[in-house]
């Protein structure tokens, strides 16, 4: 899993003036697919690099060790080993056509080198309703091979699904006895809509003791619900008078999916007397102080100019457990991403943003 947050300063902004300044606030929660493992921990390697060439060998003290890569392959091996089958396989359910193919790939490697004994092949949806089965014990058998564990980097949108052959394949897989990254309980429970439920009040004090749950909803924002209620309607009254304050959210992942400013008032009056409306949240938009810099592309002809960056900020974790109890759990590394200040939704897939570090000061 990797949790976003973007520091929220009020340094720089009209609204949210009773927060503290550059307070960490969570962006979102995702379950499935989280990428850039393995680009996270080598833009540190290349700032390293860097930083030694200039001759900055003081500061290197600077950049945190990460160790996102190897975490999420160690914790892949540790959920193949506790399925207890040495001649299973772990299975990526991947694309047709990965666009994000340099990073996919090296928990692959990284799980070859550190256990060569771990076999892991690589599928796509499509080839899984041809080639996968139940066994008579509930087991997954792909190609007469069993497999241990499903690491999803696919089947987080409905893209993923275009006919009911790709739900069935799903539904295939959940049954199966084999671990799930993620189990289709854990992908629901990425989805904005608990995100916004998790921070009204009461509902954290069901999971967590009365520090745990100070310390996190300090890094809650406002989520607001548009429920067909009294609730509902004035969240929408809320939006509508000021539309700049908020982000527009869905029930998807992936980017791309969220609706800002002045467009916010016009989904909204659009679905108003709509159930539709109800598959979105309403959030807080998050303001966070602005950087400059240079953000280097490749096939520049000259030298890049100095930009106006926002960076966010993601954490790794693992959670491995049934139903009773919980095995595994650690945190495994983090990833930066910057892109231009103007930017809403573009940010490195869309070509506005980059893999950063983080610069640690006191």
């Amino acid at each position: 899993m990797r949790s976003d947050y973007m520091l929220d300063s009020t340094c720089d902004r009209k609204y949210h003036s009773d927060y503290p300044p550059c307070d960490w606030k969570q962006v979102e929660y995702n379950t499935i697919a989280a990428g850039f493992y393995w680009l996270g921990p080598v833009s540190g390697d290349i700032h390293r690099y860097v930083f030694q060439e200039l001759g900055y060998d003081e500061q290197l003290k600077n950049l945190p060790e990460n160790n996102a890569l190897a975490g999420l392959s160690e914790s892949l091996i540790e959920a193949w080993r506790l399925y207890g089958n040495p001649e299973g396989a772990i299975l990526f359910v991947v694309e047709k056509v990965s666009y994000n193919i340099c990073d996919q790939r090296f928990p692959e490697f990284k799980i070859r080198e550190l256990n060569p004994q771990v076999k892991v092949i690589r599928r796509t949806i499509d080839e899984l309703g041809e080639r996968s089965r139940l066994n008579q014990n509930g087991e997954l058998v792909i190609d007469n091979l069993l497999i241990n564990v499903i690491y999803y980097r696919i089947g987080y949108e409905p893209a993923s699904y275009p006919t009911q052959k790709q739900w069935d394949t799903r539904l295939l897989l959940e049954r199966s006895k084999a671990i799930k990254c993620p189990t289709i309980h854990y992908h629901l429970a990425g989805a904005k809509k608990v995100q916004q439920e998790l921070s009204r009040p009461g509902a954290l004090e069901r999971f967590l003791d009365e520090k745990q749950v100070e310390m996190v909803r300090d890094i809650f924002v406002g989520l607001y619900a548009l429920d067909i209620n009294e609730e509902g309607e004035k969240t929408i009254e809320m939006a509508l008078k000021n539309p700049e304050r908020y982000v527009l959210k869905p029930q998807r992942e992936g980017g791309g999916n969220n609706i800002y400013g002045a467009e916010i008032r016009e989904e909204l009056l659009r679905m108003r007397d709509s159930k539709e409306r109800t598959a979105w949240i309403l959030m807080d938009r998050i303001c966070p102080p602005i950087t400059k810099g240079y953000m280097i592309r490749p096939g520049a002809s000259t030298l890049p100019p100095i930009l106006e960056m926002v960076s966010e900020l993601g954490i790794f974790g693992v959670l491995i457990g049934n139903s009773e109890e919980i095995l595994s759990k650690k945190q495994l590394g983090h990833m930066l991403r910057t892109k231009i200040a103007t930017a809403n939704e573009g940010g490195v897939a869309a070509g506005d943003g980059s893999l950063d570090s983080p610069y640690l000061l006191d």
